[in-house]
């Protein structure tokens, strides 16, 4: 459907966007969490948020002021540290289902990085069976197809980007359909995590980079010709190289 210049269609309502059959292929599970969620699990584990109710909690959580992609990934610090026990994970990712399904989205796929749920004694391997029963549960009460995409995270050692992706192959008849690169952007470089999306590569699991968001567009180049990715997140500055 062609939108007008003001980003309107005639007859498109946002009555009508939540009835439409929807793909969701771009969602990060530790970014998706319910403010009410939010406050039970903090009450639980003690931990204090930036609000009180989940309306001001809603409002604290945006992060439409953010300078740069850096200031805003620091609000994930805030969801992260509600996400590190099995069940938390699990309600995280069977409510985000439930929610999607509920604005008529037919196939989600969630990401997130198993590497960083482990610092209070999660495995790898419980950091992605945790979600896995979370989405298949939501799949069996609603409908919906899910799958669930692991990502390496451009600022930790490249040697745990290998982990990660041998964990992404081992669950890949389980649920796991991607491997993918995510975090802070500027100053580290995709290349860098380049064994493991050779890994991912030889092991014919699909691969997404996020790239040309906080860095230009031979941060894009790379990720395609250099880490075999597909598919790309954001890609917001590739109109800086017209060729590519």
């Amino acid at each position: 459907m062609l939108l007008r210049q003001e980003g309107t269609a005639p007859g498109l309502t946002r009555e009508r966007l939540a009835a439409l059959p929807k793909a969701e292929l771009h969602v990060h599970l530790d970014g998706s969490l319910r403010p009410a969620t939010m406050l039970e699990l903090a009450g639980e584990l003690g931990v204090g948020l930036p609000a009180a109710r989940p309306d001001a909690l809603a409002g604290a959580m945006r992060a439409a002021h953010s300078r740069d992609l850096a200031q805003y990934l620091e609000k994930f610090a805030v969801t992260l540290s509600l996400l590190q026990h099995p069940e938390a994970l699990e309600r995280a990712a069977y409510e985000l289902a439930l929610d999607a399904a509920a604005e008529n989205v037919r196939y989600l796929e969630v990401r997130y990085s198993p590497a960083l749920h482990t610092r209070e004694g999660m495995t790898l391997e419980e950091a992605v069976e945790a979600p896995l029963r979370g989405l298949s549960r939501a799949e069996g009460e609603v409908g919906i197809r899910t799958g669930l995409i692991v990502c390496a995270i451009r600022s930790l050692d490249p040697s745990i980007s290998v982990e990660l992706a041998e964990l992404a192959v081992a669950f890949r008849d389980r649920g796991v359909v991607a491997f993918d690169l995510a975090g802070g952007e500027r100053g580290n470089p995709a290349r860098a995590h380049r064994e493991a999306f050779d890994f991912a590569a030889r092991n014919n699991l699909a691969i997404t980079v996020h790239a040309g968001e906080g860095a230009g567009a031979a941060s894009i180049a790379q990720a395609l010709h250099e880490c075999h990715a597909r598919r790309i997140g954001h890609g917001t500055r590739l109109q800086e190289d017209p060729a590519l």
